[in-house]
């Protein structure tokens, strides 16, 4: 059943719109989705520039952001944008769909360009060249012949041609480790025969849409940060030789490590919204109003009390996703009252810290209190695992900075290092 954006009047539907992952598709007349926000300013727009800019060679890019900041929204938006569609034949999809996220391979990413690009286009009733499938036809039964031979099984012999083959390709490794080794192993004796794939099949969609193929690849930033060096600094040059437009979503400690300066030139990073300026205490207006959209949009306001609200927002971070989770628990604890009230939140603000208080080392904790009092990143490697689980937070002004997510305050408090302040300016917020 499809689900319907509409705005929450009572705590059962309210905890649907804030569901956790919910995608946000945009509208079928390509208008924003309902429960859409504008950011303040327009980041985003730096991607969509660049994908509009002159460009000799097919552009590549790396966007990446903390997880719940909106990126894969973004990309959906970016799908439908008409200056976009102009030049370009978009494809999204999510990784999760193709191969396992938990056991990534860069020959895995390259499988699922080819057999997404091939399958999106035929099944939107679109034709390539006879001359074209049968060559196709003839690498993939070189591949089966292959695989069979190699691991004496007859795997990857399906029924429906080549769209069978790219889908139970995709499916086999997802969940079949034994098959996935095997596929990996052939894939590898020959990685430019597969690129010779993705690029006839970007090249014969570009002649006959007049149009160049863009592939927008979701959940790319979930791999921890050894794989995704592997994949973009290791096999860096492979990623990049598909004759066709790709942005790959990659995980934000890979921008604090090394290995960032290989894609530097090409990365754009979303930031959380900020909900202060770096140093001070004093709310920001603009990051504020964000927020408080993303809990109007999809909720009516009466549901919870004015300083409810505020704290919720603050607790949250400025990441949108943080906010869901915290108007989950605040909806859980305050359903006998008929509203939300801020000791509700408070009670989903402990619930998060006691999250965190099970996973934290005392080496991190005092990497926090640092973060907290410089707002700098002097230790990117200790960082680096922080910002993956949003201990940590990035923000920007005129150059990146970062704090410590507001909840983990009182833990790191505990230890006696956290500026007063810091505690001045949760009591403001609640008063």
């Amino acid at each position: 059943m499809q689900f319907q954006y509409l705005r929450a009047d009572d705590f059962d539907r309210a905890w649907l719109n804030f569901e956790l992952d919910l995608p946000l598709d945009p509208c079928p007349d390509g208008k924003p989705n309902p429960f859409y926000v504008e950011r303040p300013g327009n980041v985003v727009g730096q991607l969509e520039e660049s994908l509009l800019a002159p460009f000799y060679q097919a552009p590549k890019f790396f966007f990446s952001g903390h997880r719940g900041c909106g990126k894969s929204t973004e990309m959906r938006r970016l799908a439908v944008n008409p200056e976009i569609l102009k030049r370009y034949y978009p494809i999204h999809f999510t990784i999760r769909d193709e191969a396992d996220v938990n056991n990534l391979d860069f020959k895995d990413i390259l499988l699922a360009l080819g057999g997404r690009l091939y399958r999106e286009y035929t099944s939107r009733g679109k034709q390539l060249s006879p001359n074209l499938e049968k060559a196709l036809t003839q690498w993939r039964g070189s591949i089966e012949e292959e695989i069979v031979h190699s691991s004496r099984f007859r795997g990857l012999e399906v029924e429906g041609g080549l769209f069978g083959f790219f889908a139970q390709a995709g499916l086999k490794m997802k969940l079949e480790p034994a098959t996935r080794k095997t596929i990996r192993q052939v894939i590898e004796r020959d990685i430019t025969g597969l690129i010779d794939v993705i690029d006839n099949i970007a090249a014969a969609i570009q002649e006959q849409e007049q149009r160049m193929p863009l592939l927008l690849i979701d959940d790319l930033d979930k791999p921890d940060l050894k794989t995704a060096q592997d994949i973009f600094y290791a096999h860096r040059e492979t990623m990049l030789q598909p004759h066709c437009a790709i942005v790959y979503t990659v995980s934000s400690p890979l921008f604090y490590s090394p290995e960032f300066e290989a894609i530097r030139d090409r990365a754009i990073f979303l930031p959380n919204i900020k909900l202060h300026a770096r140093g001070q205490t004093r709310a920001e207006r603009s990051g504020y109003k964000t927020m408080r959209d993303f809990v109007g949009k999809r909720m009516d306001l009466a549901l919870i009390g004015p300083q409810a609200l505020k704290h919720a927002i603050q607790i949250s971070g400025g990441v949108f996703r943080e906010l869901s989770r915290v108007m989950r628990f605040a909806l859980r604890n305050g359903r006998k009252n008929g509203k939300i009230l801020l000791e509700h939140v408070r009670l989903a603000e402990a619930e998060i810290r006691g999250e965190y208080r099970r996973i934290l080392s005392g080496e991190q904790r005092t990497t926090l209190q640092k973060v907290h009092a410089t707002n700098s990143y002097d230790e990117p490697e200790k960082i680096a695992p922080l910002l993956q689980i949003l201990a940590a937070l990035e923000y920007a002004d005129d150059e990146p900075w970062c704090d410590v997510h507001p909840a983990l305050i009182p833990l790191l408090q505990e230890n006696g290092h956290v500026a007063n302040e810091t505690e001045n300016a949760l009591a403001q917020n609640d008063a």
